[in-house]
């Protein structure tokens, strides 16, 4: 079996009176991508830097690449390497200088050959002397993670490192990290793009500090329960889709209404209340109701709902 990278138990993490991360438990092989997801102000980050040895957990207990988490925290952070999603290297030095220079700042051994080995793992060594404020989102993205990489961590911490990044270069990015996760190296990502949430080994969705579904991505759609039934109207026309989302909306049985285009996403729990719902739309001509797989910006909305219907 693979060695667990992180194994902590019981994570409660508190700012006043006010509990941010309640009880959260949970176990990541080595060399996998965990994916934290959950609304803004659900504990994901919180979660992640308490693991990590930035944050003293209030209660709890575990291991983090075999030290303890509460008495070897700085042993722990000796092996992390951590990006934030803002940039936050020199825009007036050139990528070699940056790399460079946080090499001497860290007083790494050997720095030359880890500054020439990043600049070649993440493809930017024809760039080695472009200025970092000239850089692209998704090029300062890649040096981000180049200076993150240089002292060899054991474990990467993402904090949604591809925001404002366009799909090219957030592919690419991926690429990268499942290349680096190839060679051992843990990778923790928070992120709120769904399709960067399906390229993780497995996620875990937090809602208000709590652990509310974790498992690989097909086991996390499957444990939600949701049923989702697409009601698609003609090329050449046919009834107001908008009109019909919005009564959809209004019927016993439907807990989600979401437009896609020419299509609509319905879905609920109770599958004989769903299609209860939709029964009335087969008499109207030019539209089709076909069931389908929800997806997991489906699930997604749905834990938040969920979430927040208990908490009111």
């Amino acid at each position: 079996m693979t060695a667990l990278a992180i194994d902590v138990r019981g994570l409660v993490k508190r700012f006043g009176a006010r509990t941010i991360v309640d009880g959260v438990s949970i176990q990541v092989p080595e060399g996998r991508i965990q994916g934290f997801l959950g609304p803004n102000g659900s504990g994901k980050t919180t979660t992640i830097r308490m693991i990590c040895g930035l944050l003293t957990p209030d209660a709890g207990e575990g291991t983090c690449l075999g030290r303890d988490l509460l008495t070897e925290r700085a042993a722990i952070k000796r092996q992390v390497g951590y990006m934030t999603q803002r940039f936050g290297l020199w825009e007036d030095l050139s990528i070699r200088e940056n790399l460079d220079f946080v090499a001497r700042m860290y007083g790494f051994p050997d720095r030359r050959r880890r500054v020439s080995e990043a600049l070649d793992r993440l493809g930017l060594a024809a760039r080695r002397d472009q200025l970092a404020g000239d850089l692209s989102g998704g090029w300062k993205q890649r040096l981000a993670l180049a200076a993150c990489i240089l002292h060899e961590p054991r474990l990467l911490l993402l904090d949604e490192p591809t925001a404002g990044v366009d799909p090219k270069a957030r592919r690419e990015f991926w690429d990268e990290i499942h290349a680096l996760a190839r060679d051992g190296i843990t990778i923790l990502v928070s992120t709120h793009y769904m399709d960067e949430a399906e390229r993780c080994h497995e996620i875990a969705y937090l809602a208000a500090g709590r652990l509310i579904a974790r498992g690989p991505v097909p086991a996390v759609v499957a444990g939600a329960g949701l049923r989702t039934r697409v009601v698609e109207a003609a090329e050449d026309g046919g009834p107001d889709l908008g009109r019909i989302g919005a009564e959809l909306a209004t019927r016993p049985g439907v807990e989600m209404v979401a437009a896609f285009g020419t299509r609509l996403h319905v879905s609920g729990t109770d599958e004989a209340a769903l299609d209860a719902a939709l029964a009335p739309l087969g008499a109207l001509p030019g539209l089709a109701v076909a069931p389908a797989d929800p997806t997991l910006e489906d699930v997604f909305i749905h834990l938040m709902e969920t979430r927040r219907e208990v908490r009111t």
